[in-house]
């Protein structure tokens, strides 16, 4: 049982066109007509083809208006970009230059017109894609052609796909502005090195959270982490058996031990600690009548008994745990064969733990059996005949009795048996695997875990309150066989438990009794409080609250108050 579930009397923490003129030039067939506007006036050119472009003289010759002599230039600006085009002042077409005549006369006479028809009609031709033939800068001088030049085919534009347009993404959920704050109870001193963390249980949503993902020392609370991985690995109706057997010796029989320890030496009918326990006398009454019924132990007296504690290796006590739990009545050493959690009073909580469980359980059994037996410890023959059996009560039974009142042999005895079934081993090291995979199930990370043992005595274990408020959203569920844990659980103001001590949820926090079921624990480097809370807005909250440094036995109340202020505040609880 944790020091601090005691209550407390027992236990100590982002240039231009002209506008006003219009330039008409006849062209022999009127097959195409292009009109260029320019502000307020427009320039007209009849195209004899649609391909080529040539203008009739008087005598019949075709002249051809050559362009790439570049003495003038005029400059047509276009959307974003300034096209040049070379005009030549002097026509050096191949017609004749006796005499001149038709467009010669135009030229003549309106050289003005010329020029803004000449502009006009580059202009056209750009703007329908033809090209006219004639000399380009850099290119030969122009061929003297006949009447018509055939054009280079205008290659078919080919349409631009302008970018499709982003599309905006689903618009981000508005977020909940929560307001009710526990950050000035998360403050207290009392709570030293303070760790937590909140989770609507039925959302997922973490409401708050201080150092949440750090694994740390949980004290107690780590018996939950147990009981998760027996009732996966054991299942809730597993029980430990004891047996008795034939020895290898005449008149020998052997005490084996199967992890149960709850076994008591009190007679039946008087109730241990551990109610419902197994009784050594029903196991010695069993084993007595076995043997006499044998016929080959005809004559034949039990004079050797044998005590077999192999099922668990040693070393029996934890390194990290101090010795001093031994004789407070905390903790025994760990054996695969005791009575009565080698409590020194068997009807006590808290009661002194002797040096040697086995030799204790060994001296009750012999009595039991009527005495006149020599006793010594050894293991049993392979397939020796069983004279008697006894079981403990189911997982189910013991995980509300070790949860209850934190009872730690309970806790060791669940740990042992589930890395043993597990298939890890037998001894406190074996745990790390043994208890992780009986864990993994439950489908929650746990990286950074670390097991040292089943109680959580030892500074060195570790979980994060992250993996707590998460394995306890299942619990509430009452995922698979998990519901065994939460009717386990204390509950603050209750009847019975560790949270039903007078210094528990008293005075102001007394607001959550009844509402919180949670674990706590206790060691000398801290205080540690997990479990569910049902809000006073009717929110079903995990939490684990963990007090840890140099804290004192008032942490307890200060780990009392900020559990009060998450029933209150619900699912208004802000992490500010």
């Amino acid at each position: 049982m944790d020091k601090a579930d005691l209550p407390a009397d027992d236990a100590k923490r982002d240039d231009a066109f002209d506008d006003d003129a219009t330039a008409q030039l006849p062209v022999a067939d009127a097959a195409a007509t292009s009109a260029l506007p320019d502000s307020d006036a427009t320039a007209h050119l009849v195209v004899a083809d649609a391909a080529t472009a040539a203008f009739p003289a008087a005598d019949a010759a075709t002249t051809m208006l050559p362009v790439a002599d570049a003495a003038t230039t005029t400059v047509i600006p276009g959307e974003g970009t300034t096209t040049v085009l070379p005009v030549a002042e002097t026509a050096r077409a191949a017609a004749p230059t006796a005499k001149t005549t038709g467009l010669g006369v135009v030229f003549a006479r309106h050289p003005r017109a010329w020029l803004v028809t000449a502009g006009a009609l580059v202009f056209a031709l750009l703007g329908t894609g033809a090209v006219f033939a004639g000399t380009q800068t850099g290119a030969e001088e122009p061929r003297a052609a006949s009447a018509l030049e055939t054009a280079t085919p205008t290659p078919t534009p080919t349409a631009t796909v302008p970018p499709a347009r982003p599309v905006p993404g689903a618009a981000t959920a508005a977020s909940r502005l929560r307001t009710c704050s526990v950050a000035g109870l998360a403050a207290d001193a009392r709570l030293a090195n303070f760790q937590g963390q909140v989770m609507n249980a039925t959302t997922g949503e973490v409401l708050f959270d201080r150092g949440g993902t750090t694994a740390s020392a949980t004290a107690s609370v780590l018996k939950v982490v147990t009981s998760a991985a027996a009732l996966s690995v054991l299942g809730p109706d597993f029980r430990a058996t004891t047996t008795v057997v034939k020895g290898s010796e005449p008149g020998q029989v052997v005490l084996v031990g199967g992890g149960d320890l709850t076994l008591s030496r009190l007679p039946s009918g008087a109730e241990p600690f551990y109610t419902g326990a197994a009784h050594l006398d029903d196991l010695a009454a069993q084993a007595r009548a076995a043997w006499d019924a044998d016929p080959a132990n005809a004559g034949v007296p039990m004079t050797s008994l044998v005590l077999d504690s192999s099922y668990f290796s040693g070393p029996e006590w934890d390194d990290g745990w101090a010795r001093s739990e031994l004789g407070l009545g905390y903790m025994p050493e760990i054996t695969a064969l005791q009575v009565d959690g080698d409590r020194d009073n068997p009807s006590r909580s808290t009661s002194p733990r002797s040096e040697d469980p086995v030799a204790r359980a060994g001296q009750a059994f012999a009595e039991a059996l009527g005495g006149g037996v020599t006793v010594s410890q050894g293991t049993a023959p392979p397939g020796a005949a069983q004279l008697g059996s006894v079981q403990s009560q189911p997982v189910s039974t013991l995980i509300t009795q070790s949860l209850i009142v934190s009872d730690n042999t309970i806790a060791e005895m669940l740990a042992r048996l589930t890395s043993i079934r597990s298939g890890a081993g037998n001894d406190f090291a074996s745990l790390q695997q043994g208890v992780v995979d009986g864990l993994a199930p439950y489908g929650i990370d746990t990286t950074g875990i670390v097991i040292k043992d089943g109680s959580g005595l030892s500074p060195a274990n570790a979980v994060s309150p992250a993996y707590m408020t998460a394995l306890f959203v299942k619990i509430n569920a009452r995922e698979g066989n998990l519901g065994v844990i939460f009717d386990g659980l204390p509950v603050a103001g209750g009847p019975s438990g560790s949270l039903s001590y007078s210094d528990r949820f008293a005075g102001p926090n007394s607001v959550a009794d009844g509402a919180v079921f949670a674990k706590t624990g206790w060691i000398t480097t801290g205080y540690t409080l997990s479990g569910i809370i049902r809000a006073a807005d009717g929110t079903p909250l995990t939490f684990a609250v963990y007090a840890l440094g140099n804290v004192s036995d008032n942490a307890k109340q200060a780990i009392d108050t900020i559990t009060a202020g998450f029933f209150r505040c619900g699912d208004n609880l802000s992490n500010n």
